[in-house]
């Protein structure tokens, strides 16, 4: 029987876009030697899952301090003249004002179950995003708590004593395989993975198209 929901922050319930993130971007090209704003996007993400992943325990840093390394190193290695900490802001206000999926509100409302946020961003930003956006979770479990960024074990062990359950008695919602499903795998929890896109072709777990669709299993 499931009694407690967890689901993803970026990705899943933010979309990897909007205003701020625009500025950013558009900032960094301008004042940088990346020859297109693609490149910064994938140059970044690049380099940020892979500190995420060696972030653990006494080399953990926050994804602030993740930030600041990663301007630098534009500043560096992609000539970036920019006063570092107005983009660190900008990228504070993405985590916070990033628009939400239209599928987020109605989920949250209708779901019958206590929704945990898991996340690798500080707890801070999500909860400017859940108050900003009318919603409410029963806890939000960050990587700064555990010094873990998914998909390592231990932030879905210490979300499972947050809300009193036992591995088998939660699902929890993600948009990436790597991070979510092997995540919650590792954990010993059922993942969902949420394609909105409709790419298809997954089969290490069960696929919905949007959230509303997980409310049906919860009958």
């Amino acid at each position: 029987m499931i009694r407690s929901i967890f689901i993803d922050y970026t990705g899943t319930i933010i979309q990897e876009k909007g205003e701020d993130l625009e500025k950013l971007v558009l900032r960094i090209w301008k004042n940088s030697n990346f020859k297109s704003p693609e490149e910064i996007a994938a140059s970044w993400w690049d380099q940020l899952k892979m500190m995420e992943e060696q972030s653990f325990g006494d080399t953990f840093l926050t994804e602030d301090e993740i930030v600041d390394h990663l301007l630098g190193k534009f500043e560096e290695e992609a000539g970036l003249v920019d006063d570092l900490s107005e983009l660190h802001r900008l990228f504070q206000r993405f985590w916070m004002y990033a628009p939400i999926f239209e599928d987020v509100k109605e989920f949250f409302e209708k779901c019958p179950l206590p929704i945990y946020v898991i996340t690798n961003n500080g707890v801070c930003y999500v909860q400017e995003c859940l108050k900003h956006n009318g919603l409410k979770a029963a806890g939000i479990v960050s990587g700064d708590l555990v010094r873990a960024y998914k998909p390592h074990k231990e932030l879905f062990e210490y979300a499972l004593r947050v809300c009193g359950c036992d591995a088998e008695e939660v699902i929890h919602i993600g948009d990436s395989i790597a991070s979510d499903v092997k995540g919650a795998l590792t954990a010993g929890i059922t993942p969902i993975l949420i394609d909105r896109n409709g790419t298809g072709g997954y089969t290490e777990c069960r696929v919905v198209n949007k959230l509303t669709e997980v409310l049906e299993l919860l009958v």
